[in-house]
Order: C-alpha cells, then structure tokens, then sequence
C-alpha cells in the first residue's frame, strides 16, 4: 500500500476526431510524466475524441476506431512509467457511456463511467449517451481513488456514494467550457464544497482549447479536504504538472505546489475570444483571416484579436469606403492597421453602389431612397471581401457585437457574411472594455504586437455605420450602456417588460427593444458561428423559435 503518490495531471488541447493525434499526444505526456517519476497521468474528459464530439459519436466507425485506439495506448503502458487515466466513448451491453478507463501494465485496467448527464444550456449529453451506475472507487497502487467524471461533482450523490464506499481521494475529469467567473465557480461553489462534505482531497482536470463556439479555459486544481487550495494550474495554456500525495494521519493531502494566477476580467473575455479563434482557424487550416477594417471600434478590436490569435502576418484588414465614410474613419482604420502591423489594402465601394443603382432604377423608380440602399453598401462590402476570401483562402471574419445581433442592427448577406465571429457573444460595452483593456496589456497567450494597437479616437468616438450622411447608431437605437442593460435583461436573465420597468427603464423603449428581439431571430440563425462568452448565448444556450407571437409587455 502506497503512501506516496505521484499524479500529473496533463492540462491537454484535444482535437476533436483526431485519435490518433490526441493518442500521440498523450504517450508523449506519459514519456514526459515517467521522468518526473509519475505514478499516474491524468488527461481530461473524452481525451481520446475530444471534447464535446456531438452527434460524432453517433457514428459507429468512430466508436471502433477509439476502442482500438485506447487498446494500443493500453499496450504502450508495458512500457515502464506511470499508468494513464484516459477518457473515452464506451459501449456496454449495447448502450454508449462516456467514461474514463485506467491504463496499467498492458491492459485496460478498470473502467468507470459517468452517471450525471448534462442536459442544460450548452449541454446534450443524454441524447448521446446513457448514465452509468453511481461509480465505485478504482483500486490504484493500494490506495481507492474515486473517479467522479465532469457533471458528477456538480451534483453531491456521486461523490458521497465514492466516500461512503471507501474513496480516499477523488480525481474529477472534465471537459468544462469557459464561462464569466466561472473559474470561481468550480473552485469554491463545487469542488471545495464536495472535498469538504466528504473529507476528500479532489483533483479537477479541465481540458483548454477551442472548438467551434465553445473555448476551455484550463485552470485546473487540487483542493484538499479541508478545503484549501493545493494547487492552481494556468489558464488558456496547456500544462503538465506532477502534484504530489502523502497519507497522513487523517487520509490523503495534496503537497502544496504552485499556484498560477488567473486571468482577471477582462483579460479572461480577450483571452477566450483568442484562443477560440485560433483553434478554430487553424483545425479548418485556414491560411489567415480577411476582415473589413471599417476605422470603427468593433471592427478594429476584431483585427487585434486576430493579431493575437494568429501573428499579424496572417491578418489582412481592407477598407471598402463610400461616398459616405469620413476622412476621420480612413485615417482611424489606416492608425489602427499600422499599430496591429497587418495588412491593409483599400478597395472603394463606389462603382459597385453606382452599378446597382443603374441595375435597379427601373424597379425602384418614384420609391424614396430608404434602408434598402443602405443594405445594399453593406452587401457590397460582403461580396467583395467573400471574393477575397474566396480567391486567395483566408477565412472571412464578420465584426458585429452581440448588441447588434440582439436587435437585428445588422445586414444580412452583408456585415453578416463569414466564416466565424470573435465578437458573437460580446454586448457593446464589452467591446468598449476590452478595446481599452488591450491598449494598456498584451494578452498572455497573444502574438500581436506590446502597446495600443487601437487609435483612442475609434475609442472615443460615437458608433456609426456610415452608411448615410451624419449617421449615428443612437439614431435607430438607444445609447448602448441603455441598451446594454435592457438586453442583459431580457437575454440573460429572461425578465419581463414588467420587471425591466419596475427597475427604471423606459417602457416604451423595452417594449421596442424586446420586438426587435425576436424579429432579429431569423437573422441570427443564419449568422456565423463565434466563441460563447456568457451563460446565454444565442444559439447553443438560448434556443428561441423564429415564428411566436408571445410578447411579454
């Protein structure tokens, strides 16, 4: 009976579908963790698949290949270095189980499978897998180490039962996306509260990546049973780090070893739209990124996040003015491209404008000049940058901010045209927050260049799609801090017209604003994909019908 133990948890960056890469990477860790004298190395949850596989797993020639996977990582542990505790898909007597399985000596040692499915927000377990039996401890090395996977310790049953059937310790795996303050969460709303309850010290290991619009924030952790905090491992990088076990007296303890700070806010926001975005392009082997630099604030926070995510070499910015851009936005777009040290080329508009007006003149002959002309500019802009796209492979990136989406103050076919959207998931004021935030710090993980890479006149000045003359957003729409804590609201928070007026805001405007709401849901289902920020994001959290007629005014 062991009473020393040596357990690195590997803080890994999985690739969906990719077994023989994430395979690969996984023995490399073994090798790296049996020469710090490892006795076990942890990955996180589905490390074999990635994390989450969707409908992927569905497929049966994915489940063969992991199940031969796994075995060959089984065999690679007669190799001499510590054991492997390895998530993977399961099937057992005909149903699919998510589960983690315990790699020793050649074989597959045991094998535990999750009990509690998430089923909530970003969350669909159940319709892919079925709920394992409440799990027992594993025995390891003669000490009982309980195996509660992700889901399992945010609910208290899993864990007690581990303790009550004699689990010295409990090491959780997980696939937990990033959320605001959600690493305060795991750390003291579950996992202290589970390490406390059972006397249990508990080791949380969180996958870190992007994959589509979710992004994993790493940050895992040990806490001991008395609820202190052993060991705190990076954020937004991935991270190998070997914690070391003593049996004392009173059970198991956690060595102190380091503890990383965490990103604060909002460096956490910039940092997940980054990561996000780097993961995503570069799995989609996209060469770079093309966006239109349009010498406006969301546009120019969008060319910087890319900057960080990609290296500036691999970002190219295009203003595609009118008639009705100013000069003072051609001098904020041409700073702002100098400062992030991208590309920057300028392609006019106004030919296009002119051979659709002759095009239509017929059609629209004695009709008023009204928003379709202004649409029109914007689709322009579209098609001309998803040529660019097209013909010379970078992916498209579209710029408007969540606040925008909310109410539908965006052109469709037109700003809306990309491939993804760092800025999906940010309101206006976030946009505000982190723009001013990256002119005074480089993000840890960033590639883009030290210093402001946003003129503080794109900061400062009012919003405008500059799409007629002396246009201002304010003019169709309330002033963003407003509009802001209207939409938190309604699409965060679900609150009615009722409550939102009860709390000082206009009625007239809510009612307006919650109209514009709904009528926009079109819209955003044909909107690209980009990174999950909140708890409520439109599309995996918040799922609305196009077509209702409930208003709640």
């Amino acid at each position: 009976m062991a009473d020393k133990l040596k357990i690195t948890l590997a803080q890994l960056n999985q690739s969906v579908g990719d077994l023989a890469g994430n395979a690969a990477a996984m023995i490399a860790a073994r090798r790296r963790a049996g020469e710090q004298g490892a006795d076990l190395i942890v990955f996180p949850e589905l490390s074999l698949i990635g994390y989450p596989p969707e409908d992927l797993v569905l497929k049966p020639a994915l489940i063969e290949r992991a199940a031969a996977e796994l075995e060959q990582l089984a065999i690679a542990t007669k190799v001499p270095g510590p054991a492997m505790l390895v998530g993977s898909v399961f099937v057992v007597d005909g149903a699919l189980h998510n589960g983690v399985a315990l790699l020793d000596q050649g074989k597959v040692a045991e094998i535990r499978l999750k009990h509690e499915l998430p089923n909530y927000g970003t969350f669909d377990e159940i319709r892919l897998f079925q709920p394992g039996p409440l799990p027992e401890p594993i025995v390891f090395k003669g000490v009982m180490i309980g195996l509660p996977i992700c889901e399992d310790i945010w609910h208290p049953d899993v864990c007690r039962h581990l303790a009550d059937f004699g689990a010295e310790l409990l090491i959780s795996v997980n696939g937990s996306p990033y959320e605001i303050d959600k690493d305060t969460l795991r750390i003291d709303g579950v996992a202290k509260r589970r390490a406390v309850s059972t006397g249990l010290p508990l080791a949380y290991l969180n996958r870190v990546g992007g994959q589509d619009e979710l992004v994993f924030d790493g940050a895992s952790f040990v806490v001991n049973g008395d609820g202190s905090l052993a060991v705190q491992m990076k954020d937004w990088e991935e991270q190998e780090v070997t914690t070391h076990w003593t049996r004392t007296a009173t059970g198991w303890r956690c060595d102190r070893g380091m503890i990383e700070p965490l990103s604060d806010h909002p460096e956490d926001i910039y940092c997940a739209m980054v990561l996000a975005l780097r993961d995503y392009a570069d799995r989609n082997r996209f060469p770079g990124v093309v966006l239109g630099l349009s010498g406006g604030i969301d546009s120019a926070i969008c060319a910087a996040i890319a900057a960080d995510a990609l290296g500036p070499d691999r970002v190219w910015t295009v203003m595609l003015p009118s008639r009705f851009t100013s000069q003072e936005s051609l001098d904020d777009a041409t700073e702002c491209a100098k400062l992030i040290g991208c590309r920057y080329d300028t392609i006019p508009i106004q030919p296009a404008v002119a051979g659709f007006d002759e095009m239509l003149a017929g059609s629209f002959a004695d009709v008023d000049v009204d928003i379709t002309e202004e649409n029109l500019q914007s689709r322009i802009r579209g098609v001309t940058l998803m040529a660019l796209s097209n013909k010379f492979g970078p992916m498209l990136l579209t710029t408007g901010n969540k606040s925008e989406m909310s109410v539908g103050y965006a052109t469709i076919y037109g700003d809306m045209a990309g491939g993804y959207n760092p800025l999906k998931d940010a309101y206006k004021m976030t946009v505000f927050a982190i723009s001013k935030w990256r002119n005074k710090h480089k993000p840890k993980i960033g590639l883009g260049p030290d210093g402001p890479v946003i003129p503080e006149s794109i900061i400062t000045k009012p919003p405008s799609a500059e799409l007629r003359p002396d246009q201002k957003d304010s003019d169709s729409l309330p002033e963003y801090p407003v509009l802001d804590g209207i939409l938190l609201g309604l699409v965060e928070h679900e609150k009615s017209v009722r409550q939102l007026v009860t709390e000082g805001f206009d009625r007239d405007t809510v009612i307006r604003i919650e109209r514009l709401l709904h009528l926009a849901e079109y819209k955003r289902r044909q909107a690209p994909p980009g990174v999950k920020l909140g708890s409520r994001n439109f599309g995996r959290d918040r799922r609305y019908p196009i077509t209702h007629a409930f208003r709640s005014a």
